[in-house]
């Protein structure tokens, strides 16, 4: 593989930059110091000159700016990426496994004719790029080999976040953008139920699962919650028992949260949950099982019954 560049597009959403791309930047500075070349950050849309300013951060050289549009819009952001990479000629171009990112990321392939790869959770370099993605709901870990230059999704929550500042230099970049090419537009937000919260944004998370039993019970975890201040999530069985609403459902299925602390109560750890929260700082686990696979990754654990171990939290935090 010869050297290169490696052009990171950064996502937001409402007048802020999603986590991921602080994620880009990490997996992005990596692939950029392999490869002997700079690593490049673009935003596209919205306020650029803020949003420039956020991902100036440590191992970013050039943070581009294409001021187009408000929010995320396919024909604007395909059409600026595809220039974006045609100015820099990287040799990797890093986009997130996301909802947008999915959207726009094979129209730019094509346009470039390049492969991609999606959602990938490691990269290295050997000959060619060597791409590590999970199958088989996370049970299988593979690897591709594409030739470059390339294309390539990260899942959210493998690179650490880049929290240093950085001394990246700003350079606009104007792309000709026909009006009439412009073919889809947003229209607005839905929100979630009213009164809702994103997990993905929580910092403290009380996750429950299978250990709960029964519905009813969930009043005792509510409870650990308000005293912790913290979010309730759950795995997949509680929301497909109705238990909780689908945007409280943490994994493959759910959400991908990477909050301060993590407290997972009577969950087994299977991998498909184990995806959606395994970037949390810290994980604390409590389950009656010694052998439940959720201790594998905890940093710390809790051998015992949450029936037993909540009420004493409760006691412990309200006083």
């Amino acid at each position: 593989m010869s050297d290169g560049d490696v052009l990171a597009v950064a996502e937001h959403r409402r007048g802020e930059l999603r986590p991921v791309s602080y994620e880009l930047i990490a997996a992005g500075r990596d692939l950029a110091a392999d490869l002997g070349g700079d690593l490049h950050v673009a935003v596209i849309g919205g306020d650029v000159d803020s949003f420039a300013e956020r991902v100036n951060r440590a191992g970013a050289d050039v943070v581009h700016t294409v001021d187009e549009g408000e929010e995320f819009n396919h024909d604007v952001y395909a059409a600026a990426t595809t220039a974006l990479f045609e100015a820099v000629d990287p040799s990797v171009l890093l986009l997130p496994n996301s909802v947008n990112g999915l959207d726009y990321a094979p129209a730019v392939a094509t346009r470039l004719s390049i492969p991609l790869v999606s959602d990938a959770v490691d990269l290295t370099v050997a000959d060619d790029l060597v791409v590590t993605r999970e199958t088989y709901g996370s049970k299988v870990e593979t690897t591709v080999e594409a030739t470059t230059p390339a294309a390539v999704t990260i899942r959210d929550a493998e690179w650490p976040s880049v929290e240093d500042p950085g001394d990246a230099t700003v350079e606009p970049f104007t792309v000709d953008i026909d009006a009439p090419s412009i073919r889809s537009t947003v229209r607005g937000f839905e929100e979630v139920g009213a009164g809702d919260v994103d997990i993905g944004e929580a910092e403290f998370i009380v996750s429950v699962g299978r250990g709960i039993d029964e519905e009813a019970n969930l009043e005792l975890v509510e409870e650990l919650a308000d005293a912790l201040d913290a979010t309730l999530a759950a795995s997949r069985p509680i929301v497909d028992n109705g238990w909780l609403p689908k945007n409280r459902q943490v994994g493959q299925s759910g959400a991908v949260v990477t909050p301060k602390v993590y407290l997972a109560l009577g969950i087994s750890g299977a991998v498909q949950h184990v995806a959606g929260m395994k970037g949390a700082e810290t994980i604390i686990a409590v389950n009656t099982d010694p052998d439940a696979p959720i201790f594998d990754i905890a940093d710390y654990g809790v051998v015992g019954d949450l029936f037993e171990v909540v009420p004493e939290l409760i006691e412990r935090f309200e006083s």
